[in-house]
């Protein structure tokens, strides 16, 4: 099994996006970056945790945000990312994050038939 790292953020319908991945149950850990909104009206379940940043920051304390976040967390050399929530520049700064991490990943989505790469 591998975690699950994906932005709880903005967009119509993208938190049930986020749900229907959490409730496919493929994943180890899954570890979902979000605002304070996010944190306090998002029902999780034991497997996934909140980490909370902030999206106003430019894009290297983000990025920086991020991987300060993730880095003692992340015990796989790759994780599953999916990019349904979120703004470009969230998804930029998860990506260097990543990549600055040493992390390998690969696209999830949620799909009817269950979870697909991308």
């Amino acid at each position: 099994m591998t975690e699950l790292i994906a932005f709880l953020s903005t967009g119509k319908g993208t938190w049930g996006h986020i749900a229907g991945l959490i409730s496919k149950d493929k994943f180890e850990k899954i570890f979902l970056l979000t605002n304070d909104f996010g944190k306090e009206n998002f029902t999780a379940n034991e497997k996934t945790e909140l980490i909370v940043v902030n999206a106003n920051d430019d894009y290297e304390k983000l990025r920086d945000q991020i991987q300060s976040s993730l880095k003692d967390k992340v015990k796989g050399s790759e994780v599953a990312v999916n990019f349904i929530s979120g703004s470009g520049k969230e998804h930029m700064a998860l990506m260097g994050a990543l990549m600055k991490m040493g992390v390998g990943f690969r696209l999830v989505v949620s799909t009817q038939e269950g979870i697909k790469e991308i």
